[in-house]
């Protein structure tokens, strides 16, 4: 097991406000909820922090393993290949229906992001992707770190602000400035990418938030271990209720948007924004960083 990075940042414990009434409906109501404090990763775990890892450990990620035809009734042959989704930019609109940018790329797994042939080569800095919650789960241990909460995670991300829509202020570009990596333009056809990053960027690229986080907002979703239910129904001193570990398929809550989000389409670059990730499934816009826990009285 590695020592303890010198990159993870101290969390104060406390309580704050959080969700927002003024968005997506899951993300409702507002809730006063209690962290105690931890540490957090300054940033997303990249790629190369991924292959010390797996150098380590030998391990072998979900995506780069062929599915298993029992686990998933009704599965296409095509699909029974190792793999990942991969958001390839449609020739055409096709209602907005994610189907026609989202697929499933023989070969594309962390080390090939954007499938077979692709490679990792100046892309060391950026975050992992195609990493699905178990992968995420073994890193984490092997680090001698755990995952972080939908609350911690959100706690983290406000770092003060419970107010804002942004972990920076109510503007999403103050004075013109890019605070974060999500998609300019009409999405899906149309990145205008005035930050020159048509997917994920270098980690430390955009301002970090007042905690000293890095990525928080954009670039990539990142994994917690809540499963995913509606804000209402998490109502609690630690937010959700405890993870059922028993269906690989089960739901977790992934935060922060990624560098697909736009304002036309997914307004998910906010604290408070939440959206539901099958445990088995990785994509090329999802990655993850770790936390450590303390005693309340550190």
């Amino acid at each position: 097991m590695p020592e303890l990075a010198d990159d993870m940042i101290f969390v104060p414990g406390g309580t704050f406000n959080m969700g927002s009434n003024d968005h997506y409906p899951e993300e409702a109501p507002v809730r006063e909820v209690q962290v105690d404090p931890f540490l957090i990763d300054s940033a997303p775990v990249t790629n190369r922090q991924f292959a010390e890892f797996v150098r380590a450990t030998g391990y072998v990620t979900l995506a780069e393993r062929p599915p298993n035809a029992e686990d998933y009734p009704g599965i296409l042959p095509e699909m029974l290949h190792a793999g990942s989704l991969v958001f390839v930019p449609p020739a055409s609109l096709d209602a907005l229906a994610p189907n026609s940018w989202w697929h499933y790329v023989r070969g594309a797994q962390w080390r090939h992001p954007a499938g077979a042939g692709s490679t990792l080569d100046g892309l060391q800095d950026h975050p992992v992707v195609h990493i699905a919650y178990c992968d995420a789960l073994a890193y984490a241990g092997w680090a001698g770190k755990s995952l972080p909460s939908e609350a911690q995670w959100e706690y983290a991300c406000r770092a003060g602000r419970e107010n804002t829509v942004y972990p920076w202020g109510d503007t999403r570009a103050p004075n013109g400035a890019l605070m974060a990596n999500y998609w300019h333009g009409a999405f899906p056809m149309h990145n205008t990418s005035p930050d020159g990053f048509m997917r994920t960027s270098p980690i430390q690229t955009y301002p970090p938030n007042s905690f000293g986080l890095y990525d928080m907002i954009g670039n990539v979703w990142e994994w917690t271990t809540d499963v995913f239910q509606s804000a209402a129904g998490s109502v609690g001193a630690t937010c959700c209720a405890a993870p059922d570990q028993s269906s690989p398929h089960l739901e977790r809550v992934m935060k922060g948007g990624s560098h697909l989000c736009a304002d036309n389409y997914c307004r998910r670059y906010r604290p408070a924004a939440r959206h539901p990730q099958p445990s088995d499934t990785s994509t090329s816009h999802l990655g993850f960083r770790c936390i450590k826990t303390l005693d309340a009285s550190t």
